[in-house]
């Protein structure tokens, strides 16, 4: 298990639980139930704390329908946590889980996995500095060209993890009638590959292995009718992802005025215009005397630091956009774009719905340059910080959105290809999630694309204008059947189109279904099964497996 997972972990986990300085009483809900009433006084809101930590012990068996006809056996043991709070001052959800795999027979290997997702936030002054931070621990199925997919087949050769965090400070002010927003975001990420499916081929592919992220923005501006009719912005930012492959760098830099022009009571005109300077460069790969690429320990390409640095993206200027917002109440918001970035069109926007308190409908489409790294924490930042994650009923992996009441729910999106380059996304994801009662229910789907950007020169320049595309699903739904037993049900579908010749189309999709019987006070009896397919264009067999499982588990 790696050391870096142990820390995300760790540390989202503290920034989840409740600070010193706002601690509930020591008597800490079992099983999962909300805390009581803060003895602040009436006018102090009501904090919730829920800790539910478990054990399972299961069988686990995976029987190959095609194009074989192997079956295969594991005994699983898991141990997980839990956990959100909900507060004025201390916010934030956590799901993680350690399991370990071990398989009989000469076909199976011993594995064990760390899973895990949490963001939440802390108040370091009331109302005006904050601290969030987000991290996230999984796994995903990836071929030997450099695209990956949910699919939740125990492949060990083709599994790789990833591992991603962030956190920062969140600065909201005023002086007078200008309000004042500035905030900082450090981010890690990192994506652990087989080596041996990178080394097994004769085109090397450019697994994506680390970066280091940073942003920093500030902005001032006023309200409309305070003091003027209309309200003013001024503010600017910049974004750095440092690459470990290829040494690659993307910087951007933007300054930017902005005016709101209020046309109703509800809609508003929008508008600015400013500066931006985007510049991504990076080295070349290192060649052997015969002028292959040279493989590192990792099985990756190695990077020649002796290299001059190449320009692969450089645009300065203009950037202006116009649009409108419209937020009829509380619970209805759009926001449209259209303007001129990156030297071309540039569309965005969002929608966010929520008609009553336990159901919402979220879209967003999205325009940006960026790598696999700041994509991620991006993608970490816009999560709701109350949610309850969503599982494979027999894997225990995560599955592609968390059900919650608010927006930002999936994360399917980014993972479709772990290609190292840079590159501008341009997509749509959209989720709806429902909680009636004790059922809740969820679906998400998107679709991402993304243009690759590599420097002339180099052995990224193959990849430079090349389009991989990936549309993606996902569906989840649980609840209770009467006191003492209950189900849950998990789906997804992905399909990757890359545009790399050496690649090929990936169509991935799964289901699985789980049924759960109380025994004794924390003790219960689960039951799963799950279908999944995996066909490539590549592939000269297509794989098909069912699983079943049979366990227990102890809620503390």
């Amino acid at each position: 298990m790696d050391y870096k997972a142990i820390l995300i972990a760790s540390a989202l986990t503290v920034l989840c639980l409740p600070s010193a300085g706002h601690a509930q009483s020591s008597d800490i809900p079992a099983r999962g139930k909300k805390s009581e009433r803060t003895q602040h006084g009436a006018s102090s809101p009501e904090r919730m704390v829920r800790i539910a930590p478990y054990i399972e012990i299961a069988q686990f068996d995976v029987a190959e329908l095609s194009p074989g006809n192997d079956v295969v056996t594991y005994t699983q043991v898991a141990a997980g946590v839990d956990a959100s709070v909900t507060g004025r001052n201390n916010g934030g959800s956590l799901s993680v889980r350690y399991e370990r795999n071990f398989g009989y027979g000469n076909k199976t290997r011993d594995a064990g996995t760390l899973s895990g997702i949490a963001r939440g936030y802390a108040t370091i002054v009331p109302q005006a500095l904050t601290l969030e931070a987000g991290a996230l621990a999984s796994r995903t199925t990836v071929n030997d060209q450099g695209t990956a997919s949910q699919s939740l087949l125990r492949a060990s050769s083709s599994e790789s993890r990833v591992y991603s965090a962030y956190a920062g400070p969140n600065l909201h002010t005023s002086a007078g009638d200008v309000q004042i927003n500035a905030n900082y975001r450090l981010g890690y990420s990192r994506l652990e590959a087989p080596i041996a499916t990178i080394s097994s081929t004769s085109s090397p592919v450019d697994y994506f292995a680390d970066s280091w992220v940073q942003t920093a923005a500030v902005h001032v501006a006023t309200r409309p009718g305070e003091p003027l009719p209309f309200g003013l912005g001024l503010g600017g930012g910049i974004t750095q992802e440092d690459i470990s492959n290829f040494d690659q760098r993307l910087r951007d830099v933007h300054v930017r005025a902005d005016v709101t022009v209020p046309l109703t009571y509800s809609l508003a005109g929008v508008g600015g215009i400013g500066y931006e300077d985007v510049k991504i460069s990076g080295r070349d790969a290192l060649f052997d005397a015969v002028g292959n690429p040279v493989i590192g320990s990792d099985g990756r390409i190695v990077t020649d630091t002796s290299a001059p640095r190449r320009i692969a993206y450089d645009v300065t200027g203009l950037i202006w956009d116009v649009g409108a917002v419209w937020r009829p109440s509380t619970r209805t918001s759009l926001e449209a774009h259209v303007g001129r970035r990156y030297d071309s069109t540039n569309y965005y926007g969002t929608f966010a719905w929520a008609p009553t308190s336990r159901t919402s409908v979220n879209v967003a489409v999205y325009d940006s340059i960026s790598g696999f790294g700041s994509q991620l924490t991006d993608a970490l930042g816009n999560l709701p910080t109350e949610f309850t994650a969503t599982r494979n009923a027999l894997t225990g992996d995560l599955g592609g959105c968390v059900a919650s009441a608010q927006g930002g729910n999936c994360l399917s999106g980014v993972l479709g290809s772990i290609r190292s380059s840079t590159f501008r996304a341009r997509g749509l994801a959209a989720s709806y999630s429902a909680s009636v009662g004790r059922t809740r229910a969820g679906v998400g789907f998107g679709y991402d694309r993304r243009t690759f950007i590599g420097a002339p020169g180099t052995f990224l320049a193959a990849a430079n204008g090349v389009v991989d595309e990936n549309y993606w699903a996902s569906f989840y739904l649980s609840g209770d059947l009467g006191r003492n037993a209950g189900y849950t049900a998990n789906a997804y579908a992905n399909y990757l189109k890359s545009g790399f010749s050496t690649s090929g189309d990936i169509l991935a999709v799964g289901a699985s279904a789980a049924y759960r019987q109380q025994l004794t006070a924390g003790l219960s009896a689960r039951m799963a099964i799950a279908l999944d397919r995996y066909d490539s264009t590549r592939a000269t067999e297509d794989l098909t497996t069912a699983s079943a499982l049979v366990g227990l588990r102890y809620d503390f």
